[in-house]
């Protein structure tokens, strides 16, 4: 396993290394401690505030296996073909968790027939599906999408985070 990225090799790997995100990481943090976790969520914000960390941290900490946990990357994978396919999947049970998870990052870019293809299943979701959504662009998702999630906004990092972050990479 050669050469890794150091967004990769140092990413956040529990909700305590989140930073900047106190908010979002204690509410989570109860949802999950009181057996409260949605089926749906819309993380929103810009570039590298931990949206797709925290998604993955949040099907950790539900239980997800590897194996269970789907990730899209909408900005290659977002026509209705793919949705069709995913939504095939969703009908089967985990493989070796309680739930499982999708995560469809760069979500505005799903197409709106894709994106409508999804309302179903968002509607009235298996009880082991959890999907999240993770998008730098709100105003380009569907209203409809938004009005069934729960969600989240990510703010930018404030230098001293950054800083305390760089001093922590430094270090290991």
């Amino acid at each position: 396993m050669g050469n890794i990225v150091l967004y990769r090799k140092y990413r956040p790997k529990s909700f305590d290394e989140v930073l900047g995100q106190d908010h979002i990481v204690s509410i989570l943090k109860n949802a999950v401690k009181l057996g409260r976790v949605s089926h749906a969520y819309l993380f929103f914000g810009p570039r590298g505030t931990g949206k797709t960390s925290v998604a993955r941290i949040l099907a950790k900490e539900i239980g997800c296996a590897d194996v269970d946990l789907i990730e899209i990357d909408a900005a290659s994978s977002r026509g209705i073909d793919e949705i069709r396919e995913l939504k095939e999947g969703i009908r089967f049970s985990p493989v070796k968790s309680k739930y499982k998870v999708f995560i469809i990052d760069e979500s505005h870019q799903l197409t709106k027939d894709a994106a409508n293809a999804l309302l179903k299943t968002l509607e009235e979701p298996p009880a082991h599906a959890i999907f999240i959504f993770a998008t730098t662009e709100l105003h380009k998702m569907i209203p409809t999408i938004l009005s069934r999630c729960q969600q989240f906004i990510f703010k930018k990092l404030k230098l001293p985070e950054l800083v305390s972050r760089l001093e922590y990479i430094l270090k290991q």
